[in-house]
């Protein structure tokens, strides 16, 4: 344990930054599974767009990286065309 104050400062903003990243990722994980899962198509546009937000705001907020987003809205929209044209 640190013995001056800065540094536990530092952890503090540490656990409090380390529990918001595993809320969003978790948050992100369950929204794309959700995604996979069978449902409507209009229900899974409106999550794919949801997904998007939660994503693009990860990016920002220095979560994930910006072309990690890029890259996720991509292969889930592509899957999304996929399932809505063999309907």
């Amino acid at each position: 344990m640190p013995q001056h104050k800065s540094p536990r400062k530092r952890m503090k903003t540490d656990a409090k930054r380390q529990a918001r990243n595993n809320y969003v990722k978790r948050t992100i994980k369950t929204l794309s599974k959700k995604i996979l899962a069978d449902m409507p198509v209009e229900e899974r546009e409106t999550m794919l767009s949801n997904l998007y937000s939660q994503l693009d705001k990860a990016a920002k907020k220095g979560v994930i990286h910006k072309r990690t987003a890029s890259r996720r809205k991509a292969r889930l929209a592509d899957y999304v065309n996929k399932v809505q044209a063999e309907k």
